[in-house]
């Protein structure tokens, strides 16, 4: 998969396991490929071009995420023909949720037939579009992968993803008759990583090590603008992206925070104060029974020191930490994810928890591209 934040390509190795009808999975490989500057710009220049650009772009990304699976296969030392099935999210270019009774739409690019052609192997895509046909946010998907990988037997958890833009899952005890809650928070890194490049000119892409938000001083006055914000007070299911947390916000947060004296630090402080305090916040939007005993961060929010620093502080007194301490790449459960919700249409069960999305019930997500 490519996420919103336009880093680059996560592929996993994923090794499915059942036992007395439970699902588990082990990460027998990771891989993450940067996009190359180039790369990188083709993309941006889809998200606002034209169809052709669309669609030349729909096959440069398929031949990219074989090209990378390829890679993994060589540095694990597996032969695609021992393979199952590859499992491709793709690149987001459009998410728009349902909203005020109009239908909803997504697109995810990857041409998956290139995948299938290189790899020699079924290829299953194309996996939120039917939780949005039977009404439902399209994402996120990856609450049912938490639920099956990482539930405990007798306390709250909250797996709290942080890519480009930030969901969470909130998993009720095993035995508890709670269903699952989960939802986008906000923005994840999206927002710093814009304000960064924007900032230095392109030059930096984002806030290595979290230094920039580090030497920085947090606006409270902007912050507080930015947190009244609707998507925020909204009650799940609920999903977002860059229409709403992308470029243009990004720009604006500049301009305000210009327009009152503040250094770029301190603009890069504050963007990084937004998405932990909307995380913090979005916590408790839900019941007081469903507050969560710890927070486990996965994707690359998990490398940011100075965010996860300001995240404890605005979850204290829960304990925050991040998935490699369940023995996980924190970078790698999205892609495994979308691995075993392959293995899911495989075997011809639903890869949606409808009390997340809101569809209208279970149903088997992905489209087959044969070998």
């Amino acid at each position: 998969m490519s996420g919103t934040s336009l880093d680059g390509i996560d592929v996993a190795l994923v090794q499915v396991d059942e036992q007395d009808g439970r699902v588990g999975a082990f990460l027998e490989a990771f891989l993450s490929l940067p996009y190359t500057p180039d790369q990188r710009q083709t993309i941006k220049e889809a998200l606002t071009g034209s169809s052709q650009d669309l669609c030349r772009v729909n096959f440069e990304l398929g031949g990219w995420f074989a090209e990378a699976a390829l890679r993994l296969l060589e540095k694990a030392g597996v032969a695609a023909a021992e393979l199952a099935a590859v499992g491709s999210h793709g690149q987001t270019i459009w998410h728009e949720p349902p909203s005020g009774g109009a239908p909803g739409a997504t697109l995810q690019l990857g041409e998956p037939a290139v995948i299938a052609e290189r790899l020699g192997l079924p290829v299953i895509s194309d996996f939120r579009a039917r939780d949005m046909a039977a009404g439902g946010q399209g994402a996120p998907l990856v609450p049912l992968i938490d639920q099956l990988l990482f539930s405990l037997p007798d306390r709250w958890r909250a797996l709290q993803n942080i890519g480009g833009m930030a969901n969470v899952t909130l998993l009720p005890p095993e035995a508890s008759e709670r269903p699952v809650i989960a939802f986008d928070t906000g923005p994840g890194i999206a927002v710093i990583d814009a304000v960064v490049e924007l900032l230095s000119a392109g030059a930096e892409r984002y806030d290595a090590d979290g230094r920039r938000a580090a030497a920085g001083a947090v606006n409270g006055e902007l912050l507080a603008r930015l947190l009244d914000d609707d998507y925020f007070r909204e009650k799940p299911p609920k999903s977002t992206g860059r229409e709403r947390f992308g470029e243009p916000y990004a720009r604006e947060l500049i301009r305000s925070g210009k327009g009152v004296g503040l250094e770029d630090d301190d603009l890069i402080a504050t963007a990084t104060a937004l998405t932990a305090r909307s995380i913090a916040d979005a916590y408790r939007l839900v019941d007081r029974e469903s507050t969560p005993d710890e927070c486990i961060v996965s994707g690359g929010g998990a490398r940011n020191p100075t965010l996860m620093q300001m995240l404890a502080e605005a979850l204290d007194p829960t304990p925050v930490t991040d998935l490699s301490a369940l023995g996980w790449d924190p970078d790698a459960k999205e892609a495994a994810a979308f691995a075993i919700l392959a293995h899911l249409f495989q075997t011809g069960r639903p890869g949606n928890l409808p009390s997340v999305t809101g569809a209208a019930g279970p149903r088997v997500l992905g489209k087959l591209t044969p070998a």
